[in-house]
């Protein structure tokens, strides 16, 4: 099977971003483009976690819900929460009501101030486990990595909750720390250039 389809416009994209609608724009605009935001890194792994055992689709259709409830991912806010906030979420039909996954997020926000204090920032800690491009596998072949499996190790040293190796590998993906496009698809080289203007932190 080929690993790209042709999109409305004739160009050929990974076959993936053809199984929902809402797709299409998520994997033109933003999975795998480089990310340096601390919000946004907190974001996609908190919604990594969530995403365990379920649809990305699900997730990506109610991600304003999640950031309406989640205070926008500020994990310094995130890290306030109380058990009260936590009843609170449980009780709001807008995201996924699992108490060990809004428990984690509420940890892992913690954890984040906690690795921000000694690391300077998440950004720069997450960016130390970019892989090596001439090592990687074929695109969107493997679930997890030699990289992923550290990150997820050190992370879960660190206190972290739901970062297991295959929601690493996909927060990986999808925040640029590699390329992980099909070879023939239209966004694949515009991945390539905007990490090599990406100015690594740290």
């Amino acid at each position: 099977m080929t690993a790209t389809t042709l999109g409305s416009d004739g160009k050929p994209r990974c076959r993936w971003c053809a199984a929902a609608p809402e797709f299409l724009y998520y994997h033109d605009t933003e999975w795998g483009f480089p990310v340096s935001d601390d919000r946004r890194l907190f974001e996609k792994l908190s919604l990594e976690g969530f995403q365990s055992g379920l649809s990305w689709r699900t997730i990506l259709a109610k991600r304003e819900n999640f950031r309406a409830a989640f205070e926008q991912f500020d994990f310094d806010k995130v890290a306030q929460f109380t058990e009260r906030d936590v009843a609170r979420l449980l009780q709001d039909a807008g995201i996924v009501r699992h108490r060990g996954k809004i428990e984690a997020v509420i940890n892992n926000a913690r954890r984040a101030q906690e690795l921000v204090e000694r690391e300077g920032s998440l950004a720069a800690f997450v960016w130390r486990y970019e892989p090596d491009p001439a090592k990687l596998a074929e695109p969107q072949t493997v679930s997890e990595s030699a990289e992923s499996q550290a990150l997820s190790k050190d992370l879960k040293k660190r206190g972290w909750k739901f970062v297991g190796p295959t929601t690493v590998y996909a927060f990986m993906q999808a925040m640029g720390l590699l390329n992980d496009h099909a070879a023939g698809c239209v966004i694949r080289p515009e991945i390539e250039r905007a990490r090599k203007a990406f100015k690594r932190p740290g």
